[in-house]
């Protein structure tokens, strides 16, 4: 695989995963209490012999730079690298901004051409899923493809949220529509279920091929296809083009794949990572999902219960208190007879006392105080919640104010904002 280079694209301002993108590059969210959502990917790259990556973003990117930088390193005779490329230093000015997916490839085809590789992976940066790409890259190459994209299953419902692709009997894609509405549009791109069945994938009733947004290149096909033209966007402009003119295959993948795009599939995400029958397995000795290495000590739990949770490293958990169903990402320090249902806490970067932690007058310790209830919440990183806290609002609540510098309700999720300080006895309860 060392004619291959992988494009990781870490999007644009992520405004629908606002306040989580409000101080940070979308790809550095954080994910099940210690990963980020860039380690997805990155991972699956590293699973696949892949190890020439980068990296493109625009918006936000030093915590997401520092991430990188801090975990990944190849040794000096592997040729491995992963390198992030700021929209802002492809510019002579500095505010050279990608425009849309293709527009952020096409400013970035310098570092293709220095490489001498064959294919060219270009890959999202807000996914949760496991694949080996080379798997799709055999398909690509045993069919002389010049583009080949991942295709999934879906039913007519979840095809109006995608780009559809119609194929032939073969696997070519000849028809290519961005997110169809009406009936005769899904009509047009449908594909025979039997077809499915053939591949050796029962179809369960779904006739739709959407793209996930991840492609192989071969890399010529790549530099004609964005030099030749001004085209922004991938799913809009690019395929649509490149079906008349080229031969894209498709490569289906009937396996876990969450888009993570808004609050509400951030948080269920999350939360389906602490089922007994997940269906992402954290644990996978053979592609593991990798990660930044910290020195910290075992979590203490005095006492505590705990069920269907995942409690990552360094963290003081105090007695009588209750988790269900939940995240508590790494150093959180939680009180006594807390109660914490259906919730994520991603955690601190810090323990409390340390220089770094900062703590000013009136400001009530880092962590979560005695005989607080949080249910149904994403409380973002270095947190202070007091005593007796309670926040607990229904999944039909309406949004607040998106710039509040506290918390945030957005669909049907409260959030407490990173770094918020909420003094004892505070509650938000919207029944």
């Amino acid at each position: 695989m060392r004619n291959i280079v992988a494009l990781i694209l870490g999007g644009g301002r992520g405004t629908r995963l606002a306040p989580l993108t409000s101080i940070r590059a979308k790809p550095a969210v954080p994910l099940a209490g210690k990963y980020r959502l860039i380690d997805i990917p990155i991972s699956n790259c590293i699973n696949s012999e892949i190890t020439k990556i980068y990296v493109l973003t625009q918006f936000l990117s030093v915590s997401l730079h520092s991430h990188i930088r801090r975990t990944y390193s190849f040794d000096q005779y592997s040729g491995g690298f992963v390198e992030l490329l700021a929209a802002q230093e492809t510019g002579n000015e500095g505010t050279d901004w990608y425009q849309g997916t293709a527009d952020a490839v096409r400013k970035n085809l310098r570092y293709m051409e220095q490489q001498g590789i064959d294919y060219v992976a270009i890959l999202s940066g807000d996914q949760l899923y496991r694949m080996d790409y080379r798997d799709m890259l055999e398909t690509h190459i045993k069919n002389k493809a010049d583009v080949t994209i991942a295709g999934r299953p879906v039913d007519r419902e979840a095809a109006r949220g995608f780009g559809i692709m119609r194929i032939d009997a073969t696997g070519r894609v000849v028809g290519f529509l961005e997110k169809p509405k009406t009936e005769e549009e899904i009509q047009m791109v449908r594909m025979d279920p039997e077809w499915l069945d053939q591949q050796g994938i029962k179809s369960h009733g779904r006739d739709c091929l959407a793209s996930m947004g991840i492609y192989i290149f071969n890399r010529q096909t790549l530099l004609d296809v964005l030099t030749k033209t001004s085209y922004a966007d991938f799913g809009k402009e690019v395929f649509p083009a490149a079906i008349r003119a080229r031969k894209v295959q498709v490569h289906v993948f009937d396996d876990y794949w969450e888009d993570i795009g808004t609050i509400r599939s951030f948080y269920e995400a999350n939360l389906e990572l602490c089922r007994p029958d997940s269906p992402f397995d954290l644990v996978s000795p053979n592609t593991p999902v990798y990660s930044r290495a910290r020195y910290l000590p075992p979590t203490i739990l005095r006492n505590a219960t705990v069920r269907d949770s995942l409690i990552a490293d360094g963290c003081q958990i105090g007695s009588g208190t209750v988790i269900e169903n939940s995240i508590i990402g790494l150093r959180s320090v939680i009180g006594d007879n807390v109660t914490i249902k259906n919730s994520i806490l991603m955690g601190a970067d810090y323990y409390a006392g340390s220089i770094k932690a900062g703590d000013l007058p009136g400001q009530v310790p880092l962590g979560i105080g005695d005989g607080s209830y949080i249910q149904g919440t994403i409380v973002d990183k270095n947190c202070r919640i007091g005593k007796n806290v309670k926040i607990d609002v229904l999944p039909d609540s309406p949004d607040t104010d998106i710039n509040h510098p506290q918390f945030v309700v957005r669909d049907g999720v409260a959030i407490v904002v990173k770094d918020a300080n909420l003094p004892d006895g505070w509650k938000l309860v919207q029944k």
